[in-house]
């Protein structure tokens, strides 16, 4: 089956697909951030793959200087019982990703999410707010350059 999807995105979008990786039968796809919408579309709507679910989407520092960002999109076919793994490259200067809602709504909470710990933006998300962390806080807890401590006095606390 992994044979069948990396020959299928190969050959539709030749120009999109950075990589792929596979580690005990587990699917990995690289993919440009800018077509992760298209490639989307068509795992989804695909008739022979069908991948209809998200499953999880989570972002990851790799504190390094180029693409120290990735977002990884866990996506699920219930007609074939298979998992892929996309993910998608981001620079901490250009911190942006479309969002992919319109083709898994279930992504909602998770780009929020991500938006709120790591700061990863979602272009075009319907509802891009902040979850845990209060919406003027300037801050990204899951940054690995975030102090492990906390920030003194960046944000109130409740007073016993």
């Amino acid at each position: 089956m992994n044979e069948l999807i990396v020959s299928k995105l190969k050959e539709k979008f030749p120009d999109s697909i950075e990589g792929t990786s596979e580690f005990r039968g587990d699917l990995t796809v690289q993919v440009k951030k800018n077509d992760i919408v298209k490639v989307g579309e068509f795992l989804k709507n695909d008739p022979e793959l069908s991948f209809d679910l998200i499953i999880d989407l989570l972002g990851v520092d790799m504190y390094r200087p180029e693409g120290r960002f990735e977002v990884i999109y866990n996506i699920y076919s219930i007609k074939n019982s298979k998992y892929v793994r996309l993910k998608v490259l981001v620079d901490e200067d250009d911190c942006v990703v479309p969002t992919v809602t319109g083709v898994w709504p279930g992504a909602n909470w998770h780009e929020r999410e991500t938006y709120d710990m790591m700061g990863v933006k979602f272009f075009g998300h319907p509802d891009l707010r902040r979850m845990y962390m209060p919406e003027e806080y300037a801050y990204y807890p899951l940054r690995k350059d975030f102090p492990l401590m906390g920030i003194p006095d960046s944000i109130p606390l409740p007073r016993k």
